[in-house]
């Protein structure tokens, strides 16, 4: 795997911040072309607050593209699905400790490498059907260009990220069969404290 790759698999949450829109134009907004709209305003909002290349964010600057990053994701959703039948059979308690450690382990990691946040996205396809979309882009820095997908839902007044596809992998599949095979190895428990470890690391 070459180092944009890495790039993208580590931080591409990073580029949910690309998604995030505006809940008061509700129905104007399930369509194709009021997304890729929307789309395009965020990375240039996303390129203007990096700088010009070497820039050096501030601390405030970081935080607001965490915060950023953190609107759009649906954390619970995301977990449920990555967690798979395991998450039925916990307490509400037990799910919500769960979604919080997965969320995050996520934000965390969503700005370990500030690199991709230049990158030119271009998008290809957006299909909305309803409450659901998938957008398509490709994500270019310098020579290197990597097919990105999103599946996105629309819910109480605005869209969020459930998912993300790179070069064809699931994300939310990838943690799933990671999570699935220490559960059937060593339980959840142990699942559970090498998440607690991650999250406090």
């Amino acid at each position: 795997m070459n180092y944009f790759k890495k790039i993208v698999y580590t931080v591409v949450f990073s580029l949910f911040s690309l998604l995030l829109i505006n809940p008061v134009q509700a129905w104007a907004q399930k369509n194709s072309a009021t997304i890729k709209q929307l789309l395009q305003e965020r990375d240039s909002q996303i390129k203007e607050l990096m700088g010009p290349e070497e820039t050096k964010l501030s601390q405030q600057k970081r935080d607001e593209l965490k915060n950023i990053v953190n609107n759009i994701i649906d954390y619970r959703e995301m977990a449920k699905k990555a967690l798979g039948n395991t998450y039925d059979e916990l307490s509400e308690s037990e799910r919500d400790e769960f979604v919080d450690l997965f969320s995050t382990l996520v934000r965390d990691h969503s700005l370990q490498n500030l690199d991709i946040y230049r990158a030119e996205v271009n998008y290809k396809n957006i299909d909305v059907n309803g409450d659901v979309a998938s957008v398509k882009t490709m994500a270019q820095l310098e020579d290197v260009r990597t097919p990105v997908g999103y599946t996105m839902l629309y819910e109480n007044g605005e869209w969020v990220v459930t998912d993300m596809i790179i070069d064809d992998v699931s994300t939310v599949d990838s943690y799933n069969r990671q999570f699935q095979r220490i559960i059937r190895k060593k339980g959840y428990d142990a699942l559970l404290n090498n998440l607690r470890k991650k999250a406090a690391g």
